[in-house]
């Protein structure tokens, strides 16, 4: 793996040992790669995803990868309150938000 992969592991298993979602505040998982976005909401209780969301579902072919991670939040959210989800635990995964 490369340096930068490893620090991020390194990273994201440290943040994961103190978030924890339920089934009431499930925790919020963001990953992006280089082309597309990905968010889940995730019940660690029962090891279930609850909603899961991502880039590859809508064809935005134009637009900034900003663009895309705006829809990709207002879908999770959508979801998020068709199940009757109000409040989540946000789980970065190791990279940098800002």
């Amino acid at each position: 793996m490369l340096e930068k992969q490893l620090k991020r592991n390194r990273i994201h298993k440290r943040i994961r040992s103190r978030i924890f979602g339920t089934k009431d505040v499930p925790r919020l998982c963001v990953f992006k790669s280089a082309k597309h976005i990905y968010a889940q909401l995730i019940d660690d209780e029962k090891s279930k995803v609850l909603v899961s969301v991502s880039d590859i579902k809508f064809k935005l072919k134009k637009g900034k990868k900003l663009d895309h991670s705006m829809e990709v939040g207002k879908l999770i959210a959508k979801e998020a309150i068709t199940k009757k989800i109000e409040k989540v635990v946000f789980d970065r995964g190791g990279f940098v938000f800002h």
